[in-house]
């Protein structure tokens, strides 16, 4: 760090992503990507728009927010869009958090949330799970500022229901109520149909998993058209052009065959299914996931040599050496002949 960094620059420790190795071939089961490439029809929107690249995107998405509008049944107005929903929840944090109005989340969750947090001077404050690595809604009566959900949350891949986001949406009008919904399409409730009901809930969703766009970088929220104006303060403000020309025409592609996620999703909750099943059968306990993932202890290997002997053998997983969950994995899940790869790797360290 040199010494003309500031204070809170100096502060901050950086979220880690998952590994991005280029050195070898793995089964690569750490970062939650969908095992399918983008659908054909949206390589061909792609492709349609590349001879324009000479001029800047459109700043507003016009098009793109008024698909993805029609496809949330919300108003364009209400509808902003990022470079993945990672951008949008900074912006989010940048735009309802303050030094009087803190981060409110699971003490078990996306890593990204307490450092977005720091990186705005903006306190964050950790709610702990359940015993079971559930949220309790019950348990932010309490608290106010600017509470996050990621449902289905990660790691753990756990879910609340609708009627427990409209709870807690009801029982803090004043304060801001994001939902993270990266995870949402395997098989959880989407709270999108709440923000017809309350002004202060912001539902916040990906192109990176279902859709396969991770590469792409894409993200979409959808609230009252109030907390959108305040979002797009903060984008505007920051990069009026997040959003490149290629993605916009992806977004659309991949929203004209929606059948085409549609299908994948099934494979992968089957697949899923398969996976808790046989991890199951070798001793493991997994955790009930409505995502993409699993989220897996064995009583006779800890998380962490379970990781580095996977690595070694080919495949990667996710280890988190927080304290509570250092003896889980987090599995992603991919096809069926990656699953089974990692099962008989498992098999022959076990």
């Amino acid at each position: 760090m040199s010494r003309y960094a500031n204070k809170l620059t100096a502060s901050i420790i950086p979220y880690t992503p998952g590994e991005q190795p280029r050195d070898q071939q793995y089964v690569k089961l750490n970062t939650n990507e969908s095992p399918f490439p983008p659908s054909a029809r949206a390589m061909e929107y792609m492709a349609e728009h590349m001879r324009s690249l000479n001029l800047y995107p459109d700043p507003t998405a016009e098009e793109l927010r008024r698909a993805i509008a029609m496809h949330c049944q919300a108003l364009k107005e209400e509808v902003v869009l990022g470079n993945g929903s990672d951008e949008l929840l900074y912006f989010a944090f940048r735009a309802f958090g303050d030094t009087d109005r803190p981060i409110v989340s699971a003490d078990i969750t996306y890593g990204c949330y307490p450092v977005f947090a720091a990186a705005n001077g903006i306190p964050y404050e950790r709610v702990p799970l359940d015993e079971g690595f559930g949220i309790r809604p019950e348990d932010y009566d309490d608290r106010h500022g600017v509470i996050v959900i990621a449902n289905p949350n990660a790691p753990t891949g756990r879910a609340l229901t609708m009627a427990e986001i409209d709870r807690l949406a009801g029982a803090h009008p004043d304060d801001v109520i994001v939902v993270d919904e990266a995870y949402v399409d395997f098989g959880a409730q989407s709270v999108l149909p709440l923000t017809k009901k309350y002004d202060n809930l912001l539902v916040v969703q990906t192109f990176s998993k279902s859709r396969s766009m991770a590469g792409a970088r894409l993200g979409f929220a959808v609230g009252d058209r109030r907390l959108i104006e305040d979002m797009e303060r903060v984008r505007n403000s920051f990069n009026p052009y997040n959003i490149n020309s290629m993605t916009m025409s992806l977004g659309l592609g991949t929203l004209a065959d929606r059948n085409y996620t549609h299908a994948n999703c099934l494979t992968t909750i089957k697949n899923r299914n398969y996976t808790v099943t046989e991890l199951m059968k070798l001793g493991f306990k997994v955790l009930d996931s409505k995502a993409n993932f699993v989220f897996a202890s064995h009583p006779k290997i800890g998380g962490r040599e379970l990781y580095l002997a996977l690595k070694e053998r080919g495949v990667l997983i996710r280890h988190f050496d927080q304290e509570r969950i250092r003896d889980y994995n987090r599995i992603s899940i991919g096809t069926k002949e990656q699953m089974d790869i990692l099962l008989e790797k498992i098999g022959e360290i076990l």
